[in-house]
């Protein structure tokens, strides 16, 4: 998988997710890239809660917000990583 400034969960599976960010950003830490969009989609907003407490616990994460209208919205969440 390339890494880039955007990981879309869509093609993931659920209990993958947690180590797919740890991996994820450590990748991108290592590539010198500190700003990601993360896509989970709209839906019920079951796969946003979940990613948004990783975020909450991952030590790489400087902050994270939810993303503006033309980024993804509700869909997709924006994470600035510690440098």
């Amino acid at each position: 998988m390339p890494i880039e400034d955007i990981l879309d969960l869509h093609t993931f599976i659920p209990k993958d997710i947690p180590d797919l960010l740890v991996d994820y950003f450590e990748a991108c830490i290592d590539a010198d890239i500190y700003s990601v969009r993360i896509v989970h989609g709209k839906g019920r907003g079951i796969l946003k809660k979940r990613v948004q407490e990783l975020l909450k616990q991952n030590q790489m994460v400087e902050s994270f917000r939810n993303a503006p209208p033309e980024a993804g919205g509700w869909g997709a969440t924006l994470v600035e990583l510690k440098r």
